[in-house]
């Protein structure tokens, strides 16, 4: 590591120390020399000894005891002011690595993740470019590049070993460089990603248990990193492979979801042919609901789902026979029992359960009235009975749009919720049928 000594640069416990050290020799300095001058002159039998001491008068030694302890004063406040600031500088910047770990953790989707990171490190050691490389088999990637260089060398690859970073992610080391030309390692076709005018170089791979995930490189143009630098970015980078790990399953457990969700979708449809294509417009009416009453985004998604999944319990009910009214009243049971075990569709279980209660507490399974019912189950109630009235599939003799509403608005407060309903006629329109 090629690091130019510099207060900037020495690790910052042991310059606290050093600081701490020099405060302890000011008080030594000014409470010897004190005791000193106070046996002197009071104790006679050590005046032989200290006899090497000038004869002065008592009013020389106050003015002396005065000077030193102003000395040492302004001295020890100097000293004790610098550590302060030492500290208090990096307080303020492992307050920001925790704001930004904070932030990386928090992130679900691996581009903005990557982003985010990028900018980050930018950000805390103040450099002019940097790269993002991550590693696919034997190559490095270049996933994010800020610099003169971006549009170049954005989704290239490179060989491991090849270059800086490429160094990095074989040795698994941050590696400092203070003037690359001096370094051999360096590949312009690799590392140069601020131009021609790059001064130094800081690497360091984004390591978790499995091995190197990838390795983040920063170049400055007129200045040198420091050893703080790389302490910094070392622990960013460790968190940003661990929040890399994270968004990665996040990313899978939702690639999981989407497919099976629309396995299950396909095999209602093929199951029951007459409620084909219900479940994704249940999903749709209760959205515009959702939206219309202002409902979190996140709680919007979990509704959607439920509303796709809320009669899954039709899969394990016998569709060669003619359904009773017991049959059909199994279904939100059955659905609840199949989806809750699986972690991500668990917490929209409860939407499933209960879709069929009534507001006037005469549903079932439960028979919940009122709000004790979710009010993602009352959305789906509400959006089931418009799409069963108006779907050519779902009815023998479809309803109009207008007589659906009419038969909502006559059921409001008994079978579903009054507000809801309210809420419902006012923002669904003939096009949304569509």
């Amino acid at each position: 590591m090629a690091v130019k000594e510099d207060k900037e640069q020495r690790p910052f416990i042991a310059e606290i120390k050093e600081k701490i050290r020099l405060l302890n020799s000011i008080a030594a300095f000014i409470v010897i020399t004190l005791l000193a001058v106070i046996l002197r002159y009071l104790f006679k039998p050590l005046s032989d000894v200290l006899d090497f001491l000038p004869d002065i008068s008592i009013t020389l030694i106050i003015i002396i005891v005065v000077i030193l302890t102003i000395i040492g004063f302004y001295m020890w406040m100097v000293v004790s002011h610098r550590i302060i600031a030492r500290i208090e500088k990096y307080r303020n910047r492992l307050d920001q690595i925790f704001a930004v770990t904070k932030d990386l953790r928090e992130e679900i989707y691996g581009d903005i993740l990557l982003n985010k990171i990028m900018e980050h490190s930018l950000s805390i050691t103040q450099s002019d470019a940097g790269a993002i490389f991550l590693v696919e088999n034997d190559t490095l990637v270049f996933k994010i590049v800020k610099g003169e260089k971006s549009d170049e060398l954005k989704g290239r690859t490179v060989l491991k070993g090849k270059g800086i970073a490429g160094w990095v992610a074989v040795n698994n080391q941050p590696l400092l460089i203070a003037d690359v030309k001096s370094d051999e390692r360096f590949d312009p076709d690799v590392d140069l990603v601020t131009g021609d005018e790059t001064k130094s170089i800081l690497c360091v791979p984004m390591t978790t248990i499995a091995g190197v995930e990838g390795v983040i490189e920063l170049n400055k143009k007129d200045d040198h990193y420091s050893v703080r630098d790389v302490e910094l970015i070392t622990y960013l980078a460790d968190q940003a492979a661990a929040s890399l790990v994270q968004a990665r399953f996040r990313e899978d457990q939702k690639n999981y979801e989407i497919h099976i969700t629309d396995m299950l979708l396909d095999a209602m449809d093929f199951q029951i042919p007459d409620k084909k294509g219900h479940s994704r417009r249940v999903a749709k009416y209760g959205n515009i609901l959702a939206k219309a009453i202002n409902m979190p985004e996140e709680k919007r998604k979990r509704l959607y789902l439920g509303a796709l999944l809320h009669d899954v319990g039709f899969l394990r009910i016998k569709t060669e026979d003619v359904f009773t009214r017991e049959d059909f009243m199994k279904h939100p049971v059955i659905g609840d029992a199949m989806i809750r075990p699986i972690n991500f569709y668990a917490d929209v279980a409860p939407f499933i359960l209960y879709h069929h209660e009534r507001y006037d507490g005469y549903g079932y399974p439960e028979k919940l009235k009122g709000d004790a019912i979710p009010i993602e189950s009352r959305i789906i109630a509400v959006a089931d009975a418009f799409d069963s009235m108006v779907s050519e599939t779902s009815y023998k003799v479809p309803l109009s749009f207008n007589a659906a509403i009419e038969e909502l608005q006559r059921n409001a407060g008994t079978q579903f919720d009054f507000w809801l309903v309210d809420v419902f006629v006012s923002n669904i329109q003939p096009e949304h049928l569509q």
